[in-house]
């Protein structure tokens, strides 16, 4: 009788595991699909025009300009459906630069820190730029610290390094003055990590989310300009960073 109870004890304390490990499964499954999603002006920046053609291809999108030298490799922010960064991407290929905008697994680049590799492994340029917004901005630092012999700059929309980037790289930090949602404490402890050669701006008015085309991000500031203005200073300072 005692082993009979002994069994049956343990049966229901598997049977408990069981449940427990299955409702944290569904728990972050449904954490996972709740995402910001892109708003049809971003998913009209899909489209091809006379200047930029826009393909899907199996790491993404590519947003194909008049550029030959040089491309941009962008990581999304955490949590936000890529194609609401198609505007800001089809703007930076009209200007002169091929961008390549990730999917990675669940949004969330910490599945797929590493993504930059096969699309460089797969397409030749002579430069390459890796950018990202917030999350995506330091799992793309995190990707340049280990490979500064291949990489050129690097872009930080609302973002900061975790590790240290290497001092031949051009490195470019842009946040809003009305961003809510950046962790500043951690922005100003990861000063000794930047680059040597380091530019940062500051957009007056602008916020957290609007670099991409996704609505209002919970927490954030209230941007005093628009998306399409905010949109319009960061390709411009990208341009003005690496064209010199």
């Amino acid at each position: 009788m005692k082993n009979e109870t002994k069994k049956k004890k343990g049966k229901r304390i598997v049977l408990i595991l069981i449940l427990i490990i299955a409702v944290l499964l569904i728990a972050m499954l449904v954490y996972l699909e709740r995402y910001y999603h892109a708003d049809d002006s971003a998913k009209e920046a899909l489209q091809s025009d006379a200047q930029v053609n826009v393909t899907q291809i199996p790491e993404g999108y590519l947003f194909d300009g008049p550029g030959e030298d040089t491309a941009i490799v962008f990581y999304p922010g955490g949590k936000v459906e890529e194609e609401s960064y198609a505007p800001l991407m089809h703007q930076l290929a009209g200007d002169g630069w091929d961008v390549f905008l990730l999917n990675l697994p669940f949004r969330l680049a910490v599945f797929d820190m590493d993504a930059a590799e096969d699309v460089i492994g797969n397409y030749a340029y002579d430069n390459w730029i890796l950018a990202g917004h917030s999350l995506g901005g330091v799992a793309a630092s995190a990707y340049v610290s280990e490979h500064g012999d291949e990489v050129d700059g690097l872009v930080l929309l609302a973002s900061y390094p975790a590790e240290e980037i290497p001092e031949q790289v051009r490195m470019l930090t842009i946040y809003g003055s009305e961003d809510q949602v950046l962790n500043m404490k951690s922005y100003e402890e990861s000063r000794n990590l930047w680059s040597a050669q380091t530019d940062e701006v500051v957009i007056e008015g602008g916020n957290h989310a609007q670099y991409g085309n996704y609505g209002a991000q919970k927490g954030d500031g209230e941007a005093q300009i628009s998306a399409d203005e905010q949109q319009e200073e960061v390709a411009k300072l990208i341009s003005d960073a690496f064209s010199e």
